[in-house]
């Protein structure tokens, strides 16, 4: 069976009705199933990590953090490799493989965590393995973008990044849910200590292993579905010839823009777990950071695919100034009431409500930069599915960013207060940059 379509115009209303339409929806919906699988493998190591102590892992906190941040350091460094894979390798060859390579971190993770004597710098290595499915992004959107017209682009690309994000509530709901399934392998004593008395509460037995095992057939079978099923839009460049986007400023401030969304939305899910954790874990009748962590990530996957929508019809440039807008207010709101800083867990209410809060703009955003960045080069389809690799490769640096520096400013000062205050100076700065160039009256590329 051929790789590559014989001819592609998706603007031929002809060719898309006779047989366009059919193959590209075909494709949208089977590579939106792998991508969530991507996501869900790549947030699997920050739900993970929150019971290691308990079945007997020495790792401190900061420890911690720094495994639920490797993916994202691994994730977005492939998403660079990734941006340029696509042109050369076709939607067939690279989305098959990039299903079938995350079989490593599910077996590996599964297999590390039966063995409390496990080294820390193995499960480093599984961790940036987990990568894997934080990198693939890169080939999935532009994939995306060449299969759609320009009046379907950002329903198309908010359905497949809406659903797909959903992969990390996905992780963080299933989590605690396999933890009560045997799989492979005996089950784990998990004991429950007071953080403060160090006293014993209580022990279960889990089988933490079963969080990883339970990716492996999904990810056969989408292998074989993929391999069987999918074709490549004959659109080609060599490697040298893709590098041209990075010629053209709007390039740099289209990335700065999706790191406000995207790389809000994926560093607060990787972190959130561990935030909960450090910041009320301490408390008595402390919160289970796993009851409420999938929440936020399932909140901004779901505004990302209704906003897919309404992003068609308004624009994207206004919904991603909102977003920017609704972020800062957040930020602020978690500072003044105190909430990065807790004296009591009578705070945490609040503390979850406006993280909801935040994950849901987020959420507007992915989808509105989604629909701005074909517009904005609309005069190269090539470039546009180029740009849209390269913004989410570097908004991928998200999860390691947020919990490497979450962690360290929790590790040296006890809360996360300094961390928000950064986070607004970038979150004003990316606005404005998205007001002026994309969104205000006269500006040079409205979208």
């Amino acid at each position: 069976m051929a790789t590559w379509l014989e001819r592609w115009d998706p603007e031929d209303t002809k060719l898309w009705e006779s047989e366009g339409k059919k193959i590209a929806w075909r494709t949208l919906w089977i590579t939106t199933i792998t991508l969530t699988l991507s996501f869900a493998t790549w947030f699997m190591v920050s739900a993970i990590v929150t019971k290691l102590p308990g079945i007997g892992f020495k790792f401190d906190t900061q420890q911690l953090f720094w495994l639920a941040a490797m993916p994202g350091l691994a994730g977005g460094t492939l998403r660079i490799i990734h941006t340029f894979l696509l042109p050369i390798y076709g939607t067939r060859h690279v989305i098959t493989i990039a299903t079938l390579i995350k079989l490593i971190p599910c077996v590996g993770i599964g297999l590390a965590v039966m063995d409390p004597s496990t080294p820390y710098w193995v499960f480093m290595v599984l961790a940036i393995t987990a990568g894997f499915g934080g990198g693939d992004f890169s080939s999935y959107m532009p994939s995306t973008n060449l299969f759609f017209p320009k009046r379907l682009k950002g329903t198309a690309l908010g359905i497949q990044a809406g659903i797909g994000n959903f992969g990390v509530s996905l992780a963080q709901f299933m989590t605690p849910v396999m933890l009560g399934i045997a799989t492979y392998g005996a089950a784990e004593v998990f004991t429950k200590v007071n953080p403060k008395t160090k006293e014993v509460l209580g022990t279960s037995e889990i089988f933490l292993q079963s969080a990883a095992f339970w990716y492996i057939p999904l990810l056969l079978i989408m292998t074989v579905v993929c391999w069987w099923f999918l074709r490549s839009v004959p659109i080609k460049a060599s490697f040298k010839e893709q590098l041209d986007i990075f010629k053209n400023k709007h390039t740099w401030f289209c990335t700065i823009t999706y790191m406000m969304t995207f790389g809000t939305f994926s560093g607060l899910s990787a972190a959130f777990p561990m935030m909960i954790k450090s910041l009320y874990g301490n408390f008595p009748d402390a919160p289970e950071p796993l009851k409420y962590a999938f929440y936020g990530p399932l909140i901004g996957s779901a505004s990302r695919v209704i906003f897919g929508f309404v992003s068609d019809k308004t624009g994207g440039g206004i919904l991603t100034t909102i977003t920017g807008i609704g972020l800062i207010l957040g930020s602020i709101l978690m500072i003044t009431l105190g909430l990065v800083a807790p004296t009591g867990v009578e705070q945490f209410p609040m503390f979850v409500t406006i993280m909801l809060g935040m994950f849901f703009f987020a959420g507007i955003g992915n989808a509105a930069t989604f629909r701005q960045y074909p517009i904005i080069f609309s005069h190269n389809p090539r470039q546009a599915a180029g740009v849209i690799g390269w913004t989410s490769a570097i908004a991928a640096y998200g999860p390691f960013i947020f919990s490497s520096v979450i962690g360290a400013i929790i590790g040296a000062t006890g809360v996360a207060t300094n961390f928000y205050w950064g986070l607004i100076v970038f979150l004003v700065f990316a606005t404005w940059i998205n007001w002026w160039y994309y969104n205000r009256k006269g500006c040079e590329k409205p979208s």
